[in-house]
């Protein structure tokens, strides 16, 4: 369970929402660089922080009404949510370090 799932805009309530675990959702599309930069660190993180932190990734292209509601603009886009509320995003290719950092402070 360590790697990202992948949500879509029918499964965002149930998997991200509804999740009892903090949730940390990985906004991204196939043609986007940076994305596939912070890709490999989402999944150490996911590996690092399992059963603590849940790791979703949503398709922007694929899936376009829950990204359009929740403002995202620009990708990568990596929102936390806690108790099915979004309380840090990170916008861009970010270090490890500044990734593990707002995930910690999201967590306490």
């Amino acid at each position: 369970m360590g790697y990202p799932v992948e949500v879509t805009d029918d499964t965002f309530q149930s998997e991200v929402i509804g999740s009892d675990l903090p949730v940390l959702v990985d906004f991204w599309a196939e043609w986007c660089g940076p994305c596939k930069m912070i890709a490999p660190i989402v999944e150490d993180l996911a590996g690092e922080y399992e059963g603590k932190v849940k790791f979703a990734k949503m398709d922007v292209d694929s899936n376009t009404n829950v990204p359009s509601s929740l403002g995202i603009r620009s990708i990568p886009t990596l929102l936390i949510f806690k108790d099915g509320s979004p309380v840090g995003q990170i916008v861009g290719a970010v270090p490890k370090t500044v990734l593990k950092s707002r995930l910690e402070d999201a967590l306490t």
